[in-house]
């Protein structure tokens, strides 16, 4: 194969060159010209005294402009002026002529100071090919550049020309051996004709031309697809069509119909096949007409585009949560940052309010609500995108379930029943629990929307094996309500789409479902069908390792202490509260705007107990790079990280530091901060300074 056309492979095995465009021989040639003159009154004059020439003229203002030009471009000469501010003349030859793709080109220096015999050598030197004097004459300037313009023009021609005759030599190659290749090709396909049509997953069809368009013949290969045999469709006018889908049917009979017009038909539609399963099946055919001319019958094929069909469905949803996971995760990390300010100063307020302030106390509290509000809307457009930081441990579903369920009762009001049916066996996953009951809670809520009168809530555990490992945790939540239509069903999990009246609902549940359960590595299953209920199903990867215990979470007071801390963050606003925070809960703190003022300072003999950073910060250097290099330099210190939004899992590879989510409130920032502080190796550093002092 050659580098003169593209290859493809045909089905015997060899290659063929794909033909390709002549050139034009027509096409006009035109020279580009660059002007480099950092006086635009001189460029101007050059345009004008060239511009008769019927040439494309691009000027720069400097040696760096037109070296960057030079990178992509290409021009037949060059008119550089000598004296230029920065970079002159000399230099930017220099480097043009250093480059294999414009060491060719022609040079003509500008110069209205170096006239002299020294600097007319260097310039040639340089690899000008001549020089012209300011200020420049019109004429001479004009008559020199028609000289390597025409010759540039007279070596495109001949080039073209070259390049003509060789495309007429492999055009004769390619023809002749594409010949060959088709004789070659015909001889096999009469040989394996009989062998395709009987591995092809393919159904040959013969259908009547009137309606009911009744099947005359139909290859026994239907029977691998629909699991009926080829003698129901032809011994029973109407079996085929009786199968399709009722929203199928109308839209499949209108192809057959407009096949007697145009000539041919194609249609997808859903068939009920033996096992009470709806397949896709592509069906396509022509009109074979008879000798007179008049339709006779039509000629058809089938086949299964199930799979196909799905994995389109798939591949186009997984474009559409992607595009909105990217703006997603970009607006949380501002918006958590705004938040966190917002709840940490309602913080200080709070705290130092007077008792009788009843109305101030009102509007903080209202305020709280209203950014808290924002904070878990963050967190489920976090969720939907899948950027969300995760907390995942190996717990047992069957017990989740069982703790969580009264809470779901209370949400879903006396009006629905929840029936629990979970497996006896023990189910393990490994996920986030906080999050999964989350999901548990969106799907249970969504349930009692669907059961305005009430209505009965199925949760049922079961496990479903896979070909290695410890199978899928199948999480199934079905309810007996209204059910939803196909084109519901597709956009069910499409973010801010919601069938709730305005105010009922963000649209953000479900999208948050599908998307912890995808960053968990598992799927999502929709199951609905109008005035029959609705199913989920959540498949999580089951594992065999041990079923870790949950700490439950107590609400403690927030104690402070006299440690020194690090405290590194790039926005203003939010390091200005922190700061604040911190010295009220009597730390001695630090700070630093960006990771290279933090290792400035871990490089001198400043006392630091414990570093905390945000992760997502400018200069190139993370919070988690920054948190690596630190320990480094000191191994014994602490590390809190901090961020709205982390990327794409970046803080999740290790996990070799605990993470404090954005916004963050003083009493959980604070209890972190003591864990950290309060582990055994500060003990035990503190015993070791009196010897290392003695």
């Amino acid at each position: 194969m050659t580098n003169q056309a593209a290859a493809r492979l045909p089905a015997g095995g060899s290659w063929r060159a794909e033909p390709k465009a002549p050139p034009d021989l027509d096409a006009p040639l035109q020279a580009r010209i660059l002007i480099v003159d950092d006086d635009e009154r001189n460029a101007f004059a050059a345009v004008q005294a060239l511009e008769d020439l019927g040439h494309e003229l691009v000027t720069a203002k400097s040696g760096e402009e037109a070296l960057k030009r030079l990178l992509t471009e290409e021009f037949a000469l060059i008119l550089l002026d000598l004296h230029m501010p920065g970079m002159d003349g000399y230099e930017t030859a220099a480097l043009i002529r250093s480059r294999k793709r414009t060491a060719d080109t022609p040079i003509v220096f500008l110069t209205a100071i170096f006239r002299d015999e020294a600097h007319i050598f260097q310039a040639y030197s340089a690899g000008a090919v001549d020089v012209v004097f300011k200020p420049v004459d019109p004429f001479i300037l004009k008559a020199k550049t028609k000289v390597f313009t025409d010759l540039y023009l007279k070596t495109q021609e001949a080039n073209r020309q070259s390049a003509y005759k060789q495309w007429l030599l492999d055009e004769h190659a390619r023809v002749k051996t594409e010949k060959a290749e088709t004789e070659r090709a015909l001889r096999r396909a009469e040989m394996q004709q009989q062998a395709i049509l009987k591995s092809l997953p393919i159904v040959f069809t013969s259908r009547s031309v009137e309606p009911p368009f009744t099947p005359l013949f139909v290859s026994e290969s239907v029977v691998e697809i629909t699991g009926f045999p080829a003698g129901r469709f032809t011994e029973e006018a109407d079996f085929g069509s009786s199968r399709i889908h009722p929203d199928d049917l109308e839209r499949t009979v209108a192809a057959f119909r407009n096949a007697t017009q145009t000539g041919q038909y194609s249609c997808e539609f859903r068939w009920l096949c033996a096992d009470g399963q709806y397949r896709v099946l592509h069906d396509q055919g022509v009109i074979a007409p008879s000798e007179d001319g008049e339709a006779r019958e039509i000629f058809g094929v089938i086949l299964d585009a199930t799979d196909r069909r799905s994995l389109e469905e798939q591949l186009a949803q997984a474009r559409k949560m992607e595009a909105v996971g990217q703006l997603t995760g970009g607006v949380a990390h501002d918006f958590n940052n705004l938040l966190t300010v917002v709840l940490g100063n309602i913080d200080m307020l709070a705290r130092k309010q007077d008792e009788e302030e009843s109305r101030k106390a009102r509007r903080i509290d209202a305020i709280r609500q209203a950014a808290e509000r924002g904070r878990d809307l963050t967190r489920q457009l976090l969720a939907f995108s899948r950027r969300q930081h995760l907390s995942p441990v190996t717990l047992d579903v069957n017990a989740l379930i069982t703790d969580f369920a009264p809470l779901m009762r209370q949400a879903v009001g006396e009006a629905v029943t929840i029936d629990l049916e979970l497996a006896e066996e023990t189910l393990s996953t490994h996920v986030d629990p906080t999050q999964l009951e989350t999901a548990l809670l969106n799907l249970a809520v969504n349930a009692r929307d669907a059961m305005p009168e009430g209505g009965r809530l199925a949760i049922r555990t079961t496990r479903r094996p896979t070909p290695k490992g410890p199978g899928l945790v199948c999480i199934e939540v079905r309810d007996s309500g209204t059910g939803m239509t196909a084109d519901v069903r597709e956009r069910v999990f499409e973010p801010f789409f919601t069938t709730k009246e305005v105010g009922k609902g963000s649209g953000l549940g479900l999208s948050q479902v599908y998307g912890f359960v995808r960053q968990s590595d598992g799927e999502v299953e929709v199951e609905s069908e109008v005035g029959k209920g609705t199913a989920f199903r959540l498949l999580l990867p089951g594992t065999e390792a041990k079923v870790e215990a949950r700490v439950a979470q107590t609400a403690t007071e927030i104690v402070g202490g006299t440690e020194k801390i690090l405290l590194v963050e790039d926005d203003a606003t939010v390091l200005a509260l922190t700061l604040d925070v911190l010295t009220g809960l009597g730390y001695q703190v630090q700070t630093a705007t960006n990771a290279a003022e933090a290792l400035e300072l871990l490089h001198t003999d400043i006392e630091v107990d414990l570093l905390f950073t945000d992760v997502v910060m400018p200069g190139g250097v993370s919070g988690l790079s920054l948190a690596r290099t630190a320990r480094e330099l000191r191994p014994d210190l602490r590390v809190l990280l901090t961020s709205g939004f982390v990327g794409d899992g970046q803080i999740n590879e290790g996990r070799e530091f605990p993470l404090l989510d954005k916004p963050y409130e003083t009493p959980v920032m604070a209890s972190m901060l003591r864990k950290l502080l309060d582990r055994p190796e500060k003990k035990r550093k503190r015993a070791r300074e009196p010897a290392a002092a003695e």
